[in-house]
Order: C-alpha cells, then sequence, then structure tokens
C-alpha cells in the first residue's frame, strides 16, 4: 500500500478547485487511517454486534466512488463491485476469502476512474442516479463525496483508536 500524501486545502480558491481539493483531502484522510495496519487489524470489527471495519470502510468507499462516478455521472453501465442483490452489506460484510491488497487497489482504481469521469465535465453537468431515479449535476455529487468521506473518516478514526489509540489526522 502506498502512502497518500494529504494537502490540506487552500483556503483561496474557484469553486471546482475548493470541491476537487476537499474530496481529495478526505480520500487522503480514510488512506491515513488504514496506513500502518496489518490485515487482520483491517478487518477488525469496531464494536460488536457492528461488523463495521476499516476493510469494509475502504471497500464501502469504493463502491460509492463508483455509484456516484461512473453510474451517475458517466452513465455507465458499472454494476457493483462488492454488494448484490442478495446482500446489499456485502461491501461492509469482509468475509476470510477477502483481502486488504485487492480492496485498497480497487478503491484506489475507482477514484482515479472517478476523477476521469469529472475530468472535462463542468460542475453544471447532470448525471442520473437510477436508484434515485433523478438528475444531480457534478457541483451536487462533489458536496455529497466530501459528505460520505466526513461521516466514514469519523467512523474509521474510532474504529483505528480502538485496534491501536491512533488518533487525529
Amino acid at each position: 500500500m502506498t502512502t497518500t500524501e494529504r494537502r490540506m486545502p487552500a483556503t483561496i480558491s474557484d469553486e471546482r478547485t475548493a470541491l476537487e481539493d476537499w474530496l481529495d483531502f478526505h480520500r487522503a484522510t480514510l488512506a491515513q487511517k488504514v496506513a500502518g495496519l496489518d490485515e487482520e487489524q483491517l478487518r477488525e470489527a469496531s464494536v460488536p454486534p457492528s461488523t463495521l471495519t476499516l476493510m469494509g470502510l475502504v471497500r464501502h468507499m469504493a463502491e460509492v466512488e463508483r455509484s456516484w462516478f461512473r453510474r451517475c455521472l458517466a452513465r455507465e453501465d458499472a454494476g457493483p463491485i462488492y454488494y448484490s442483490d442478495e446482500d446489499l452489506d456485502r461491501d461492509i460484510n469482509v468475509t476470510a476469502a477477502d483481502s486488504w491488497e485487492e480492496a485498497y487497489a480497487t478503491w484506489q482504481a475507482e477514484i482515479a476512474a472517478a476523477r476521469d469521469a469529472a475530468r472535462g465535465r463542468s460542475l453544471d453537468d447532470l448525471g442520473f442516479a437510477a436508484h434515485r431515479k433523478k438528475e444531480f449535476d457534478l457541483r451536487w455529487i462533489y458536496l455529497h463525496m466530501i459528505e460520505e468521506y466526513a461521516r466514514h473518516n469519523g467512523h474509521a478514526d474510532l474504529i483505528r483508536e480502538r485496534i491501536d489509540g491512533a488518533t487525529g489526522a
């Protein structure tokens, strides 16, 4: 796993730059939360009966990146990575057959695909989210992704603290 540099977004910038920088900041925050842990620690559930793990959070964010940028914005026919109609929480519910290496690589690939999908589009460009049966502009997608990462980074912070006492970042 490569470490991701985390830069604080500029305090003065244009709207597009601010949105992209804050999303990248939160992506890097999650990468920092999982850095330095072994496979067993990445599979450690937060607090029983919850099945939430750091690996599950990374897998979930790979699904979220794919859903909003590839399926909604780019209107790609990109099916789910982990979940199915039979197990809607399969991204979160990690099994013994799942590996950290695959989860991290998939998450990074979906981030790269998200950047590709957004490149060259205006913040007013529309995507369509079939699961919500409505259109969303790229601005809304960026804001939602920032919110999604911020919420889950809070979860990751608590899980990481429980695992080895690390806090902050």
